[in-house]
C-alpha cells in the first residue's frame, strides 16, 4: 500500500528509510558496486572509489551508530574503520575494488583534501581570539600528555618482561610517532641505519603497535563524547577555550540572503594547500602544517572576505557530515593491516598500548581543566597525538563528533610526531 506525504510523493508505508530515503536505494546501488567488483569492472578511477567507499560508508556508518555498546565507544567511525579492515584480511574484496579505493584514496589523495578542508573550514569559521587562545594553551597538555604517555606506556610494557629497549622503540614510540607515512617509515629508516638490516622488516614490527594504538584512541574519544553528554560542564562541543563572553564563541555570520559558491570554497581550500606545498619547497615543514599556520594568519589578518569564508564553510559542512564515513572505509581498507597486528597480539602488548593512549588523555583532561581549557575537549585534542596521524584524528574526532577541532589535532599530531620522531632517531643510535 503507498501513501503519499506532504510534498505529493509517494512512499510505501513501513518501508525502512535513511535519512527521509528508501534504504532499498543505497543498498541497491552499493550491491551493484560491489557485483561489479566480482566482474572487474568498477572504473579504477576517482569514480570508481567514491562509488565504494561512499556507499559502504553510507550503510555502515549509521549502522555503528545503532548498535549496542558499539554506539557509546565510537560508533560509526569505528565501524567504518574496523568492518572494512576485516573483509580485506578475510579476502572478501575483490582486487578491482581495493584498486579503486586505492586510486581515490592514495594517488588522487583524497584524505588530503578532506583533512585540509577540515583544517580550513574550522579556522575560517571561529572566532579570531579563542582560536588564538586554543593554539596557545593545546602544548602544555600535550606535552605534558606525551611524558606521562611514555612512563605508562614503558612501566606496563616492562611489567609484561619487555625490555627497556623493545617497550621504548617498538610499543611507545610508534604509537605516538604520528602515523605510518609520518612516523613509522622514517622510523624504520632511522631504525636500520643505527642497527642495520632492511627498513623494511623494522616497518613490520612498528606497525602493530601504531594500530592497536590507534582503535585504542577511538573507543576513548568515543567514551569522552559519552562523558561530555552526561556532564556537559566539562564539554566544549568544540570549543577549547572557556570563555565568559558568549559572543566570542559564536562563529561569524552568514551573509544575508547569498547561496555558497561552492566552487570558490573548494579553491579557496586546495589553493592554500598548493601555496603550502610550494612554500615546502623553502619551509622544512610539512604541507599539511603549513595549511593550518597560512589559515591562521589568513584569519588573523581578515585576508579573505566575509563572503569567501561562508563559502569555505559551506564546503567544510558537507564533507563534515556526509563524506567521514566513506573516508573511513577507505582508511579501513587500505591503511589498517591486521595481518600485522594479529601476529603480535598478546595480553602485554595490548595493555602497554593502552596504557600509552590511555594516560596520554587523562593527563590532557587534568591538564586542561586546571587551565581554563574544557576538559573533554582538551583530552580529544592530546589523545590525536596517539593516532595514526592524519587518518588517525579523521577517525578519533569522527568517534567524539569533534571534527571542528581538526587544526588543533593536526598540530598535536604534527608537531608531536615529528619530535617523537627525530628525538627517536638521535636516542637509539646513543643507546645501541
Amino acid at each position: 500500500m503507498s501513501l503519499k506525504d506532504k510534498t505529493g510523493q509517494t512512499f510505501r508505508r513501513g518501508l525502512p528509510r535513511l535519512d527521509g530515503v528508501p534504504l532499498i536505494v543505497p543498498v541497491g546501488l552499493t550491491a551493484i558496486v560491489l557485483l561489479a567488483g566480482l566482474c572487474d569492472a568498477v572504473p579504477e578511477n576517482m569514480i570508481g572509489g567514491l562509488a565504494v567507499i561512499v556507499g559502504l560508508g553510507t550503510l555502515l556508518g549509521p549502522l555503528g551508530n545503532r548498535l549496542p555498546i558499539v554506539s557509546k565507544i565510537g560508533g560509526g567511525a569505528l565501524v567504518c574503520l574496523m568492518v572494512p579492515s576485516i573483509l580485506v584480511y578475510l579476502g572478501a574484496f575483490e582486487q578491482n575494488t581495493l584498486d579503486a579505493v586505492t586510486v581515490l584514496m592514495k594517488q588522487a589523495n583524497w584524505l588530503y583534501f578532506v583533512i585540509s578542508t577540515l583544517v580550513v573550514g574550522s579556522i575560517l569559521g571561529m572566532s579570531r581570539r579563542l582560536m588564538v587562545g586554543g593554539l596557545v594553551r593545546i602544548f602544555p597538555p600535550l606535552i605534558a600528555g606525551t611524558t606521562v604517555a611514555v612512563a605508562a606506556g614503558l612501566g606496563t610494557a616492562m611489567a609484561f618482561g619487555y625490555d627497556f629497549h623493545r617497550a621504548l622503540f617498538y610499543i611507545v614510540v610508534p604509537i605516538i610517532g604520528g602515523g605510518i607515512g609520518e612516523g613509522v617509515i622514517p622510523l624504520s629508516s632511522a631504525y636500520a641505519a643505527a642497527r642495520g638490516g632492511e627498513p623494511g622488516s623494522y616497518v613490520a614490527e612498528l606497525i602493530p603497535a601504531a594500530i592497536i594504538g590507534n582503535i585504542v584512541a577511538i573507543i576513548t574519544a568515543g567514551l569522552l563524547r559519552r562523558l561530555g553528554e552526561r556532564r556537559p560542564a566539562l564539554d566544549g562541543g568544540g570549543q577549547l577555550v572557556k570563555s565568559p563572553d558568549p559572543a566570542l564563541s559564536a562563529s561569524p555570520a552568514e551573509t544575508a540572503a547569498r547561496e555558497p559558491n561552492y566552487a570558490f570554497g573548494v579553491l579557496t581550500i586546495t589553493g592554500l594547500f598548493v601555496l603550502a606545498t610550494l612554500l615546502e619547497l623553502i619551509i622544512p615543514l610539512p604541507a599539511p602544517v603549513l595549511v593550518i599556520i597560512l589559515s591562521v594568519l589568513c584569519k588573523l589578518f581578515d585576508l579573505f572576505p566575509a563572503e569567501a569564508e561562508a563559502d569555505v564553510r559551506a564546503v567544510y559542512s558537507i564533507i563534515s557530515r556526509y563524506f567521514i564515513y566513506p573516508t573511513m572505509i577507505g582508511l579501513g581498507m587500505l591503511y589498517l593491516p591486521l595481518a600485522n597486528v594479529l601476529g603480535v597480539l598478546t595480553p602485554g602488548y595490548v595493555l602497554a598500548c593502552a596504557a600509552v593512549v590511555l594516560s596520554m588523555a587523562a593527563t590532557g583532561f587534568l591538564i586542561g581543566r586546571a587551565i581554563g581549557m574544557y576538559p573533554v575537549d582538551a583530552a580529544l585534542v592530546t589523545v590525536c597525538h596517539s593516532g595514526l596521524g592524519g587518518t588517525g584524528d579523521v577517525a578519533i574526532l569522527s568517534a567524539a563528533n569533534r571534527m571542528v577541532l581538526m587544526p588543533f589535532a593536526q598540530i598535536s599530531t604534527r608537531i608531536g610526531g615529528v619530535s617523537t620522531v627525530i628525538f627517536a632517531a638521535w636516542l637509539i643510535r646513543v643507546v645501541h
